[in-house]
């Protein structure tokens, strides 16, 4: 299948684009966001960003976007506008003259300079690597070439790192060069061919190493072949390495790896249950009529899904479950069924009604405590996704195909659940929800709510960041937007900074009571002045411990920093967001006082004396963990 078959058809998609210029630019975006979710070719790509240079973009978050490269890569920027639009991102992007990566990199006056990426891409390509260089070689002794060209991808990482202070992704080469010996060409060291091998494996170490992140050309290449992404013809002609069909792909797998970077990748997968996770209908066919497991093609190919769906959760992906179905009949499978490999102990959240799905679905995301646009839902009801697509377009909803055989790869290609590294705290995301589910429901049955928080047992493990924590730190810092004072984006660079800095504070907070540990569940940062204030840059908490107690145990460690550094005043900024309202008053509620009043839409800043400050009580027992 195609890579766009995930995505919906528009039968009018040209027509439908013409129609943009109509419209006023400070409605187009929305309707451009629209379409870009619909299958576009090469040609209907360059359409959609033209109407993008015409839209108003005052109020989508914008990125900018450098590509260093050493082939022409000008056409690769349309895919990558569009592609940004298709997740709610504006990509400025930034494209040098063919030739002159290095002179912009090292020139501090140049024009990327003044651009300042907060993204580059170094795109490199085979020919510039091996070139002609690979006439002269021993074909038995390839180590002297392949320790050159990764010499020069990191050289160009270093000065992109040590200019910008920007998130890298590196561009794994194109395996474009013509076999010298075919099937056994791993029996040459020195071939062309087996060169680029040894380069990309060498990257996939490197990346770890050095925290960039790989675009990986050899899996798009592995899926569709080498002549959907180049063609000899066009190299020559224009130096373009990578064919313009290939752009729309190009520029939405860049796209998923910068929505990973900052946080913004889907979190949870909704799963319709009837012809979905197994042929046939439960509440008509019975447990033994549904088709699942061993014998059938169509039940075999469901438990293919399952078992996908099953490595997903087991790698950090929430599951749910949104099924118009008597919920008794709907749960049978999974307690009984022999063949089923989900259980329902892997289900987060499990809805079966005969409400509409899209009700479910605000109702899944609001128990969960995650955003309606966190979720990706899939339905082989081709009337149950077109009525999710209208009623809650930000919502993932892929285009599942007739034959569930293909379920799997349909879910794959769309890419949704795009990740850049897997924490401790990913691998044990299903429990987590569940013993927050288990925890609600003692609430509702407790009642009194001090009685509740003391039945809990909560310990709350503090330390400041360490190298271990920098990933799932960075991670965090990227992706908490409802509650987060500042929603201050920082690389991985930038995290690292803060922990060696002597005058930074840093808390990372671990929440654990008798169901279970919630992982890392608050990050602070904050900054020693020389004026005797301690400045808070960073506090943000996980939605899924709000009322707890946890923000007033927070508050006692930071004043216990403050009181050790000899300083007396706390102070701290909320600048507000589309999804940050609810912490709007969180300052005033833990006891600091507004200083300069001013347009509360452009922020508020607020100060705590902290010599007569009385902490209000909590359940909560504070442990700290020696830094590893």
């Amino acid at each position: 299948m195609k890579w766009f078959d995930y995505l919906p058809c528009n039968e009018n998609i040209a027509t439908t684009i013409n129609n943009l210029k109509s419209l006023p630019a400070n409605q187009m975006w929305g309707e451009i966001n629209t379409i870009a979710k619909t299958r576009l070719d090469f040609t209907n790509t360059i359409k959609l960003d033209r109407a993008i240079s015409l839209a108003d973009k005052s109020n989508v978050k914008t990125l900018r976007l450098a590509i260093l490269a050493s082939a022409t890569v000008a056409h690769l920027i349309p895919g990558i506008r569009v592609a940004g639009a298709r997740h709610g991102l504006y990509l400025e992007v930034f494209c040098h003259d063919y030739g002159m990566a290095l002179q912009n990199l090292t020139d501090p006056t140049s024009p990327l300079h003044a651009f300042q990426p907060d993204v580059v891409l170094i795109s490199w390509t085979t020919e510039q690597l091996l070139g002609t260089r690979i006439s002269d070689l021993d074909l038995h002794a390839p180590d002297a070439l392949v320790n050159g060209a990764l010499a020069e991808l990191q050289l160009v990482r270093d000065l992109a790192r040590s200019a910008f202070n920007c998130h890298i992704i590196q561009q794994t080469l194109l395996p474009i060069a013509p076999l010298l010996m075919g099937n056994n060409e791993h029996h040459l060291p020195g071939s062309p061919l087996t060169i680029v091998d040894s380069i990309n494996n060498a990257l996939k170490t490197a990346s770890q190493q050095e925290k960039f992140d790989l675009l990986n050309l050899n899996l798009p290449v592995m899926d569709y072949g080498i002549a959907s992404w180049f063609d000899p013809s066009l190299w020559y002609k224009g130096k373009q390495e990578i064919s313009p069909l290939a752009t729309p792909f190009y520029g939405e797998l860049v796209l998923r790896l910068i929505k990973a970077q900052y946080g913004l990748s889907y979190k949870c997968l909704v799963l319709d249950l009837d012809n979905t996770l197994w042929g046939g209908v439960i509440g008509d066919d019975g447990l033994d009529g549904i088709k699942l497991g061993q014998g059938s093609p169509v039940g075999e190919a469901h438990l293919a899904f399952q078992r996908y769906i099953l490595n997903l959760s087991r790698r950090g992906v929430i599951l749910a479950v949104c099924s118009k179905n008597d919920e008794k009949n709907a749960l049978e499978p999974f307690e009984q069924h022999n063949e089923m490999v989900l259980k329902r102990e892997h289900i987060a959240h499990f809805v079966a009604n005969w409400n509409d799905k899209a009700s479910n679905l605000r109702f899944i995301a609001q128990e969960l405590n995650i955003g309606i646009d966190s979720l990706v839902f899939v339905d082989d009801n081709p009337f149950e996704r077109n009525q999710v697509r209208s009623e809650l377009p930000q919502v993932a909803v892929p285009e599942l195909p007739v034959d569930p055989a293909y379920y799997a790869p349909c879910l794959s290609s769309g890419g949704y659940f795009e990740a850049i590294a897997i924490t401790h705290d990913d691998l044990a995301r299903t429990q987590q929800y569940q013993a927050n589910a288990i925890r609600i429901s003692e609430q509702k049955a407790i009642g009194n709510i001090d009685d509740y928080l003391s039945s809990l047992d909560m310990l709350l493990e503090w330390s400041a960041f360490d190298d271990q924590s920098l990933t799932r730190v960075t991670q965090l810092i990227n992706k908490t937007n409802q509650f987060n004072l500042t929603t201050q984006r920082l690389s991985r660079d930038e995290v690292e900074f803060f922990a060696g800095n002597p005058d930074t504070v840093t808390l990372q907070l671990r929440l654990l009571d008798k169901y279970g540990d919630n992982g890392i569940i608050s990050i602070i940062i904050a900054n020693a002045t020389p004026n005797g204030t301690l400045a808070i840059h960073t506090w943000l908490m996980s939605c899924r411990v709000l009322g707890r107690g946890v923000e007033n145990a927070t508050l006692g460690l930071l004043i216990a920093a403050a009181k050790q550094r000899g300083i007396s005043r706390l102070v701290g900024e909320y600048l507000p967001t589309e999804k940050n309202g609810m912490v709007a008053d969180h300052y005033k509620k833990l006891g600091f006082s507004e200083t300069e009043p001013k347009n509360p839409h452009a922020g508020t800043t607020w100060e705590l004396n902290i010599s007569n400050f009385l902490e209000t009580p909590h359940h909560i027992t504070l442990k700290q963990i020696p830094q590893s």
